[in-house]
């Protein structure tokens, strides 16, 4: 039982080299076909496609065979013959019209599809190996589900009977099964137009990917690649790291800060919105006199924002600071609800995003309407309605900027007359304003998908793995508050407790695994959502305090006078542990994470060549010395363990 427990994700990251070395420097190898059968070599054994049905299994090296796909939902038609051009494998479906290759490219099997025509395919169907004991789901931070668990295969948990969008739901575009020794991870760049649905079938879960294909959105390919793994919990994200840097994708925290030393700051930050007195100047000498000394300080878009002396108090106390603004949502500037939604000129209404029969996007919350990224990109270089915006928005001196939208998922066709774009189209005019900002400020936006990575310095919202119920609850403003007192809005300073469900579906530690940051810990700070401050939810405030210590990832904050003087104490013991940890690891990668007790209550992680090493205790009796409800952190040098007991710190 020990050696399954403690197989570390270093396994998996070595795994990713040898499929780098099997590919020889990144070349690709077509395999042999027998009939209806194509084998390729893959990292640890050889993958078999059915070219009949798409189905696909694989022999690993010790002997053992893995359902990775069962045939596609969908059913293809009569496939045509299979012919091979150098490294590439070849063949068609003429009845869907779809063009197939595949090959075994840096260790993976890898299979692109084409569609000639609109249309969709279901495929993989993942899942449906008898031995698969788990599955690995990056929903935030990221999850690991037993196939068997009561919990998800039913009503309660959410997911099965659910869909999700991969490029928009899911914080990377991945997921993985494993059992045992072995594990497979799937990979899908093309995430937009990617759908995943679960299933119960038989007391079990399983997972089906679809893909639309529209020549309207621009996804008419379709690219899925199938890696073998160790079976450890975080290979999928660890195979996902590999492939981000063989391609030039991964984003580096250190060149962040080499090119923009203000990126430092982040090193050791917790992360704060300031309300009423807490964003003025006394307010930020408050806490720098609690021996608070890194913050990330943000502030709304409301008529009080953060003054000038604040900001120079601010960066005097060697602080982040910066305002929340977005550029998705337009409305009329004589009624508009934000400042962030009134625009000059006609941008309103004229920038709508327009669906395809003329109409205009609905902005969030039923509020004006989404505004188009392509039809700003148009305009900047002579109207500056961008540049303007933020230069106005930082007169103050604020050396940070929070973009809401931008880097989560969620992008748009647009069909207005000048303005027209696909989906595509939308994600990349995002990261061209983005890259922009980045440039002078330390930039952060709303769950940060994988694509913003290299221009995002920190995120407000991948931290989190919302579960089924969370939106629905943030409605009711009865128990979740609203936006108003202005000074102290409720819905970030009422304290919920939330139902037992989703308090299981997204902070049961049992569940819990470091997806995320295996993937990105190194390239930029990963936090949780906004309006799930620390405070807000006192049920989960030791095991989110124990997971951010695990995780390495700030903790984020709520402030205003009030809470400052009440529990300003509290918050700054818990940043004087973080900050040296965080100093020494948040530009390093997480190399691995392993459960240490068979209930998975004891998990330890370390980051980068054993910089540092944490061990948290989310049970309740002590392990190894350990108590329940602490963590041991330990420097490289250290010659005893750091020790932090949430609960027990004083308020």
């Amino acid at each position: 039982m020990a050696s399954t427990l403690t197989r570390a994700v270093a396994a998996s990251l070595a795994l990713a080299a040898s499929a780098f070395a099997l590919a020889g420097c990144g070349s690709a190898t077509a395999g042999t076909v027998h009939g209806s059968r194509l084998e390729l070599p893959v990292a640890g054994g050889t993958a078999v496609v059915d070219t009949a049905s798409l189905a696909v299994t694989a022999r690993t090296d010790d002997g053992t065979r893995l359902v990775l796909s069962e045939a596609a939902a969908s059913g293809l038609g009569k496939p045509g013959p299979v012919t091979r051009t150098g490294a590439t494998a070849r063949w068609s479906y003429p009845a869907k019209g779809l063009q197939v290759t595949a090959s075994s490219e840096r260790g993976r099997l890898r299979i692109r599809i084409r569609s000639e025509r609109d249309g969709s395919v279901s495929w993989p169907v993942t899942g449906t190996d008898r031995a698969a004991s788990d599955m690995q789901l990056p929903r935030g931070e990221g999850l690991d589900i037993p196939v068997r668990d009561a919990f998800w295969n039913g009503p309660k948990g959410g997911l099965a009977g659910s869909t999700v969008d991969v490029g928009g739901d899911l914080s990377l575009p991945l997921w993985g099964w494993s059992s045992g020794r072995h594990g497979v991870g799937y990979l899908t760049p093309t995430d937009i137009g990617t759908t995943l649905r679960f299933a119960s079938t038989g007391g079990r879960l399983r997972a089906t990917a679809a893909h639309d294909f529209d020549s309207g959105d621009g996804t008419g390919d379709y690219d899925v690649s199938f890696s073998l793994t160790d079976g450890d919990p975080v290979a999928p994200a660890a195979d996902y790291r590999s492939y981000l840097s063989q391609h030039g994708q991964l984003g580096s925290l250190r060149e962040k800060i080499g090119k923009n030393p203000a990126h430092a700051k982040l090193l050791g930050a917790f992360h704060a919105y300031l309300w009423g007195e807490a964003r003025t100047a006394a307010g930020v000498e408050k806490l720098k006199k609690l021996g608070v000394d890194r913050m990330w300080l943000g502030y709304d878009s409301g008529p009080d924002p953060m003054k000038a002396d604040a900001a120079r108090a601010a960066k005097k106390a060697g602080y982040l600071v910066g305002p929340y603004d977005t550029f998705a949502n337009g409305q009329d500037p004589k009624t508009a609800d934000s400042p962030t939604s009134a625009w000059p000129d006609k941008v309103y209404p004229d920038f709508c995003v327009r669906k395809a029969d003329g109409t205009p996007q609905t902005g969030f919350g039923g509020r004006g309407c989404y505004l188009s990224s392509r039809a700003f990109e148009k305009a900047e270089p002579t109207k500056h309605y961008l540049a303007d915006r933020t230069r106005k928005m930082t007169a103050n001196g604020a050396d940070s900027y929070f973009l809401d939208v931008d880097a989560t998922g969620e992008v748009f066709r647009d069909h207005g007359a000048g303005h027209e774009m696909t989906k595509a189209g939308d994600r990349e005019n995002r990261l061209a304003r983005m890259r922009r900002i980045a440039k002078g400020f330390v930039l952060g936006s709303e769950s940060a998908q994988p694509w913003a990575n290299q221009v995002l310095a920190f995120d407000h919202g991948s931290g989190t793995p919302v579960g089924d119920g969370l939106w629905k609850l943030e409605r009711d403003k009865e128990k979740w508050g609203g936006y108003f007192p202005q000074n102290a809005p409720k819905n970030a300073f009422k304290p919920v407790s939330l139902p037992a469900d989703l308090a299981t579906a997204m902070y049961e530690p049992k569940y819990r695994v470091p997806l995320y940051e295996t993937a990105l810990h190194e390239s930029l700070v990963n936090v949780e959502r906004w309006e799930l401050s620390y405070d807000k939810l006192p049920d989960q405030k030791t095991t989110r305090a124990l997971l951010a210590m695990l995780y390495n990832t700030p903790l984020n904050f709520a402030l205003d006078g009030p809470s400052l003087e009440k529990d300003g104490r509290e918050l700054a013991a818990l940043q004087r542990y973080f900050a040296p940890l965080h100093r020494a690891a948040g530009a390093e990668r997480m190399t691995s994470f392993r459960w240490l007790t068979e209930d998975r209550s004891v998990q330890r992680t370390v980051f980068g060549d054993g910089a540092l090493t944490v061990t948290a205790n989310f049970g309740g009796t002590a392990h190894d010395g350990l108590p329940g409800g602490c963590v041991d952190a330990r420097l490289r040098g250290d010659a005893q363990p750091r020790r932090l007991c949430p609960a027990q710190v004083d308020s």
